[in-house]
């Protein structure tokens, strides 16, 4: 089904439901969440999705896994075109309890564009039916990527990690955030573990590659993003993103063209 809104079918007696949507730049969806698992299939543009949890980046020919029940916004980075899939909890329970991005193999990608022209209530024993299991079966073997940065629940500290995002820099230290935040190192330190589940370090590395995502699909050139961000040549913010996702930013440079 195309351009149709996934509230009007949720309750169809079918295991798992197809929905393609085309949107202009900007909010796409507001918070909200759904009784069933999603797959968020970007086809073409790239979308920044939020949770409490924390934030991801889908660049196009990707997808993100929203379990039920998780509230999430969505927002379109330039225009966006998605294809979404809806599956009942019970028949996907080997599927993760968390969002994850996910890479998208060709058979997973035919699989969706195919599904998305079927009607909603298809017949589950005919073709359609085989390729909607067909469609959860492959999900299952997609990999994850490293595309996501987790968010702290300490108000003060999520509002500075959203500056953060908002503006990264790689020469920040723990001493100026803690100076912003009048805490002590010790107290800083621990909690921030504690509500990230990684080192201070490690998670402004993974910020500059979530800031950096949207930029390199909207065209804007390594160097200049190095630059922007604090970094003294475009080799050393390629090293760092490299060592982040295990490969360059080129790979995820420009957008992919609608289906």
């Amino acid at each position: 089904m195309r351009n149709a809104n996934v509230d009007d079918y949720e309750s169809v007696p079918r295991p798992i439901i197809s929905v393609g949507n085309d949107y202009a730049p900007g909010i796409a969806r507001g918070s909200h969440q759904h009784r069933r698992n999603q797959l968020l299939y970007g086809a073409s543009g790239l979308m920044i999705v939020t949770t409490p949890q924390g934030r991801w980046v889908v660049p196009p020919q990707r997808a993100l896994w929203i379990p039920a029940g998780i509230y999430h916004d969505v927002y379109a980075v330039g225009p966006v075109t998605t294809r979404s899939i809806f599956l009942e909890p019970a028949v996907s329970k080997k599927l993760p309890e968390e969002c994850r991005v996910l890479g998208i193999t060709p058979l997973a990608r035919a699989l969706l564009l195919e599904a998305v022209d079927l009607p909603a209530k298809y017949d589950v024993h005919a073709r359609a039916g085989l390729i909607m299991r067909l469609l959860i079966a492959e999900i299952e073997t997609l990999p994850t990527l490293p595309l996501n940065i987790g968010l702290p629940t300490s108000p003060k500290l999520a509002a500075r990690c959203r500056a953060f995002l908002d503006k990264p820099t790689p020469h920040e230290t723990i001493d100026d955030w803690c100076e912003s935040l009048a805490m002590s190192r010790r107290s800083f330190t621990r909690l921030f573990r504690e509500q990230t589940g990684t080192s201070f370090a490690a998670w402004c590395r993974q910020a500059c590659v979530v800031a950096a995502l949207p930029r390199l699909a909207a065209g804007d050139s390594i160097t200049t993003i190095a630059l922007d961000f604090g970094y003294a040549n475009p080799s050393a913010f390629t090293q760092m993103f490299r060592s982040q996702t295990g490969v360059a930013p080129s790979a995820y440079a420009g957008a992919s063209a609608p289906e």
